[in-house]
């Protein structure tokens, strides 16, 4: 059974590019465009990791995130926080709502992958 990832993005292009090699290496991917749905989504999906931007309509990330972690069956599921927020401070912000990693756009298509891979088996 193929993995799921939920993508909690609002940018076209983004999604578009994150969807696009995550199903080219057999993950079923979906999609929410902005924060409240996102965890309405993760609440009916319980997917196997969430990758989060952190400016998103309805609800920041960090508020996504924090509030992920208040629900025990979302308790240990990877989410990656994929964000141009590269500012300091930013990363260890996130990391303290809740978030399990962070990766800064533009990702790389190269390494995007294996990055959400190596989070979801606990190795980043």
């Amino acid at each position: 059974m193929a993995e799921t990832v939920l993508i909690i993005e609002d940018n076209e292009q983004n999604l578009y590019m994150m969807r696009f090699l995550l199903e080219r290496h057999g993950f079923v991917v979906e999609s929410s465009r902005d924060g409240r749905a996102g965890i309405e989504d993760a609440l009916r999906l319980q997917p196997t990791a969430i990758l989060l931007d952190l400016q998103l309509p309805e609800m920041d990330g960090y508020t996504v995130a924090a509030r992920l972690r208040t629900y025990p069956h979302l308790a240990t599921t990877p989410v990656i926080a994929v964000t141009s927020y590269a500012m300091v401070g930013d990363r260890e912000r996130i990391l303290a709502a809740g978030a399990t990693g962070y990766i800064e756009k533009p990702i790389d298509p190269e390494r995007f992958v294996e990055q959400i891979r190596a989070y979801m088996l606990g190795e980043a």
